[in-house]
């Protein structure tokens, strides 16, 4: 794997890409009739979403060309063995059509499978969340942690089913027990900034499932260099590909990680 001194460079190449990126997709947003495309139920695309993705998968390979893509809209599906990118061009696209943040630019580099490297951009606040293996975890240049506080009193974070709805009804039960028992619950509508709020102590506890690689891959490495600790609902290390996910300080972890068992592992 490459070493960490290389790693960082990476990051810190990714985050000016992702900044930047950014910065011209809000400009877009102002300035360009907005299309939208329905790709599923209540999963959409717009032509921002587009330009996105072509514009990052374009820089990207120039960082790091040996690396193959992951990307949310199919830009580049050319997957390699050992590295990948792995792109949400907007992760939050219902929040983007409606300007109603939080949404993000989110980027991993990922080694057979091991996202090593995150970046995280929400645009809405111009925060930049970064994170390499071993570096330690970032927002705009400024070294963050978890929060360290029990469930009993921290803020869970969680995304809504919106096309998989077969475990609702034990979704809805996992709700009613942290309404009652955590200090509130949260729904943003990006859980890439979930993530990046889990690692700098915003909210204590996240959790959702039918979530796609390219929505997590970046914040996992938020979470994880922060100090939080991540899994799928069963407590294993299926998170990137397994389509659900687990994500919390250590001191909330146990307890959070034992109710989503409880009521959502398969």
């Amino acid at each position: 794997m490459l070493p960490s001194k290389e790693l960082e460079y990476i990051c810190q190449q990714v985050g000016r890409l992702a900044r930047w990126t950014g910065l011209k997709v809000l400009s877009l947003r102002k300035d360009k009739p907005l299309e939208v495309e329905t790709k599923g139920v209540h999963d959409f695309v717009t032509n921002i979403d587009k330009y996105s993705e072509s514009t990052l998968v374009d820089e990207l390979q120039k960082i790091y060309p040996e690396a193959g893509f992951i990307a949310e809209e199919g830009t580049r599906t050319d997957r390699s063995e050992e590295y990948n990118w792995i792109i949400d061009p907007i992760d939050g696209t219902t929040n983007f059509i409606h300007f109603h943040p939080p949404f993000a630019i989110s980027i991993a580099l990922a080694y057979k499978g091991k996202p090593i490297v995150g970046v995280v951009y929400e645009m809405g606040a111009d925060e930049l969340f970064t994170a390499w293996e071993g570096g330690g975890a970032y927002l705009n240049g400024n070294p963050i942690h978890v929060a360290e506080l029990p469930l009993s009193n921290g803020l869970v974070a969680t995304g809504f089913p919106y096309n998989d709805f077969s475990r609702l009804d034990n979704y809805i039960e996992s709700l009613r027990y942290l309404m009652q028992n955590a200090a509130g619950v949260r729904r943003l509508g990006s859980a890439a900034t979930d993530l990046a709020y889990v690692a700098c102590g915003r909210v204590d506890a996240f959790y959702e499932y039918d979530l796609k690689p390219y929505d997590v891959a970046a914040g996992c490495v938020l979470v994880t260099e922060a100090g939080g600790k991540v899994a799928d609902f069963r407590g294993g290390d299926d998170y990137i590909f397994g389509r659900e996910i687990v994500a919390a300080s250590g001191k909330a972890y146990p307890e959070f990680q034992s109710v989503v068992s409880k009521y959502l592992a398969k």
